[in-house]
């Protein structure tokens, strides 16, 4: 299994915060890679909310051709982190040339583009750059977005977090996703690890999803490049995701409901029934299997929490209002926030959706039986 950690704060935290969280459960992970996903930026990126940010891996020969790519298209440099590292890596850390953050302007082009044309745009480029890094294995490419870093390595994740000085300032967020990975299903590779992330949504999971193949045929079957990759068969979590809410046009409250539909017995007696039943129907090829656990990020910074119905990976939820944690342990939990009312910390079922808002003041659970927020 892997271990899983996020929290949601009022005020920009350092990452490392969940790296030492993953320390404390690292009975569950068997260190061999890491994942971070930061959102809702403080530092020097707190002044730079709406312009895409790319993070990624290149070698001097592939941040070439990342500069000479993105100004050829018109993108300019507004701000950059430079991790440079020492050519001796730790044990178990791969020797890389670059560690890149870097803030871009909009081409002067964009000015009269829809918001939903900009986010295809830069769901492109972030393809385009993966694919010509794959070709010459010179770019690792993880987001191009803003307001969102991403940072994965292989590699123990407290070493690695000391290693890439995860702690500076520049890197608190208010909204900050870890897996520790253990390294089962697939051979290691960084397009592997979790979290992932596409057009504002992103996920992890600690589980397996056996019925990947049907949801991956269904997904490609879109109209949308984005439902690419799969080196995870849990990178289907986020494209179900981002399906859900951008295509669908419905509220996370839903989410459930497309990977695991009510058994009929429950839909007759369901007050949104008719809907659901056609929603089963329609969306039947996306329907897990277990068992999972899934921690997630919505664009408006919400994290959220659900469960398949095998209900056999751990998850909790507590905090206090300005700072909430989603674990794969208590122990994670009690690492960070130890003077938290305990009697309400959350273990969600497998017809549970935990939720805490970008309010981030309270932990809000919603259940499958309950009427859906349907839109108009």
């Amino acid at each position: 299994m892997c271990r899983l950690f996020a929290f949601t704060s009022t005020e920009p935290r350092s990452p490392m915060i969940a790296i030492d969280a993953l320390d404390v459960m690292r009975e569950g992970h068997d260190g061999s890679g890491v994942g971070l996903f930061l959102r809702d930026l403080g530092g020097p990126f707190e002044n730079l909310k709406d312009v895409p940010i790319l993070s990624g891996i290149f070698t001097e020969k592939g941040l070439k051709r990342l500069d000479t790519y993105l100004m050829k298209i018109g993108f300019m440099t507004k701000y950059k982190i430079s991790i440079r590292v020492p050519k001796k890596a730790p044990k178990g850390i791969p020797n890389r040339d670059f560690y890149i953050i870097k803030a871009y302007e909009y081409p002067k082009d964009w000015e009269d583009k829809s918001l939903r044309e900009i986010e295809d745009k830069l769901m492109n480029i972030r393809l385009r750059l993966r694919k010509m890094g794959e070709k010459e294995q010179d770019m690792i490419v993880f987001s191009f977005w803003p307001d969102v870093i991403m940072i994965k390595e292989l590699g123990d994740p407290k070493t690695v977090g000391e290693y890439l000085d995860i702690a500076r300032d520049e890197l608190k967020a208010r909204v900050v996703m870890a897996q520790g990975r253990q390294n089962t299903n697939y051979a290691i590779n960084l397009y592997a690890c979790h979290p992932f992330f596409i057009q504002g949504f992103s996920t992890m999971t600690n589980g397996e999803n056996t019925a990947f193949i049907p949801i991956k045929d269904f997904l490609q079957s879109r109209d949308c490049k984005g439902y690419a990759g799969y080196q995870s068969d849990s990178e289907v979590f986020t494209h179900i995701l981002h399906y859900t809410m951008l295509e669908l046009g419905l509220g996370i409250e839903a989410y459930k409901h497309i990977i695991t539909p009510l058994n009929n017995d429950l839909l007759e007696n369901h007050p949104d029934s008719h809907f659901l039943k056609q929603i089963k129907i329609s969306c039947r090829k996306l329907i897990i299997d277990g068992p999972n656990c899934v921690i997630g990020s919505l664009p408006d910074h919400s994290l959220f929490m659900v469960q398949d119905r095998k209900k056999l990976r751990p998850g909790v939820v507590g905090g206090k209002p300005g700072m909430f944690v989603f674990s794969s342990e208590m122990c994670g939990l009690d690492a960070v926030i130890p003077d938290r009312d305990k009697s309400k910390d959350f273990q969600p079922m497998h017809m549970d959706t935990v939720i805490v808002g970008p309010e981030r003041q309270e932990v809000i659970v919603c259940q499958q039986t309950q009427k859906l927020p349907l839109p108009h």
